[in-house]
């Protein structure tokens, strides 16, 4: 939490200050409360700080805004893949084209996952030990608006002629830098998010997967509508960048709101607290008996463990079931959506209408429709709990959606077909996507649960280190299991 600077000097000679108390000064014993009271006076300062009520849920809205704002430009990215291809099937205007041919395989779907994921692991990772040296302010600030940039960028460059050479460079290198910026936003506002209650958490989560319903409902309004793809293409990249905008201007306004002033907060005021304690106590006793007291009593912070931050290691020697949970989770969604379930196709073959919209509808907008309700469900009821032996079995049993989903009606699948159905495959594909969204949500919150109160921004970037390494893991595992379809 960033303080003006007059405020941290004076902080810090109220610490010295406090510091020196434990000399001992040669003084003449005065009656003064005993300890008890003193830490019975704390008690009630603390109790006094309740917290101010959520007008208007305004604070709820806007983590949900963030929440979107995370992840609706890369959906938004992914779900423009056809105009992508589009553009780089065009032929290179240049001496190699003759000797390469009238167009060139980019391989551009592969290149993305690739340019996507490299990122979002390694920037995470920095992000896990460099956020203790950059102010979280301006590392949600810089992303935010680069990654505005970038779309704009992109926006632009739908009625810009390029070779296809050139706008293939551009759009990696775009893949690359946005995905470094999402990297530290999300950790850095899973980090902020955390200091809320619960609640919180889970409408963070559910913004994220609302933006996967915008993504999967602009792939379903492209392929009914008769735009050409240059214009679907730029209204893809407009709405993601006043998206982002608006997350910006939702992120810049969150700290004016009293209650999310008080939780944001809360960790200084309570050590101001003590310190007024510390201070106003020793005009009834002896600097040296005071300071003694209030050490027997544990109101004294230690300035050299408790203000310092926890290192890495050690929160992440409190969250690493979690850590492992959320790699787990995320691992098993990657390796078959949506390598595999896009290839699943109906068994209506007479239906063209319905064959046009089979994987837009069953696949996108089931799993992220489900995936949403399974975000927003653990605000209603977090089972099994932090503590539970079968929280790790839950997230273990997913394992059983794998080889379900490689058995059903999979186009010139080596395998075979069990679950020949629409209906059979609509069923999986709900559980599936519901118990990514509950699990996750359910890491994600309980493990700010499991620190202290300023450990918690760690805590949030290595628990999005570890769901992107799951991310990693799956995107990796899924060459290999398309292989065996």
């Amino acid at each position: 939490m960033v303080f003006p600077v007059g405020f941290r000097l004076s902080l810090k000679r109220t610490r010295a200050f406090s510091l020196s108390l434990i000399k001992p000064i040669p003084s003449r014993a005065v009656p003064g409360p005993p300890a008890a009271t003193l830490r019975n006076n704390t008690m009630s300062m603390e109790k006094k700080q309740t917290a101010p009520a959520d007008r208007g849920h305004a604070v709820g809205v806007i983590v949900f805004v963030l929440g979107v704002g995370t992840l609706l430009p890369w959906n938004f990215f992914i779900t423009a893949s056809q105009y992508f291809n589009g553009r780089l099937r065009a032929p290179n205007n240049t001496s190699n084209a003759t000797l390469e041919g009238a167009t060139k395989d980019y391989k551009y779907d592969s290149w993305m996952a690739l340019l996507s994921q490299l990122p979002l692991l390694l920037f995470t990772l920095l992000n896990s030990f460099l956020h203790q040296r950059v102010k979280e302010r301006f590392r949600v600030a810089f992303s935010l608006v680069l990654i505005f940039l970038l779309f704009s960028l992109t926006a632009g460059l739908v009625q810009v002629a390029m070779e296809p050479d050139t706008f293939f460079s551009v759009t990696m290198a775009t893949i690359w830098f946005i995905n470094m910026c999402g990297a530290v936003l999300q950790g850095s506002l899973f980090g902020v998010v955390g200091l809320f209650p619960l609640q919180y958490s889970t409408l963070f989560m559910s913004g994220q997967g609302l933006a996967g319903i915008f993504a999967a409902l602009a792939m379903l309004f492209s392929i009914l509508s008769n735009a050409d793809e240059n214009s679907a293409a730029l209204g893809y990249f407009i709405t993601p960048c006043l998206a982002t905008l608006m997350t910006l201007l939702c992120y810049l306004l969150l700290p004016h709101l009293k209650f999310a002033d008080f939780y944001l907060n809360r960790r200084q005021s309570e050590r101001v607290e003590v310190m007024q304690t510390l201070l106003s106590s020793t005009e009834k006793k002896p600097l040296n008996q005071t300071a003694k007291d209030l050490e027997a009593s544990g109101t004294v912070p230690d300035t050299d463990q408790n203000q310092d931050r926890s290192s890495v290691f050690a929160v992440f020697k409190k969250i690493w079931r979690m850590a492992l949970c959320v790699t787990l989770v995320f691992a098993v969604t990657l390796s078959v959506f949506p390598v595999i379930t896009v290839r699943v196709q109906s068994v209506y073959t007479d239906n063209e209408a319905w064959k046009k919209v089979f994987t837009c509808v069953c696949c996108f907008i089931v799993f992220n429709a489900m995936d949403l309700v399974g975000r927003g469900t653990p605000s209603l009821v977090q089972w099994p709990s932090q503590e539970s032996v079968l929280f790790p079995v839950a997230v273990a049993s997913r394992l059983v959606f794998i080889p379900l989903l490689m058995l059903c009606n999979v186009h010139n699948s080596k395998l075979p077909v069990l679950f020949s159905h629409d209906v059979a495959f609509i069923i999986i594909m709900a559980l599936f996507s519901f118990s990514n969204g509950y699990l996750a949500s359910l890491c994600m919150a309980y493990a700010p649960q499991l620190v202290r109160c300023r450990d918690c921004e760690t805590a949030g970037s290595l628990m999005t280190f570890f769901l992107v390494l799951g991310l990693a893991l799956g995107a990796g595992s899924s060459f290999f299991l398309g292989m065996l379809v």
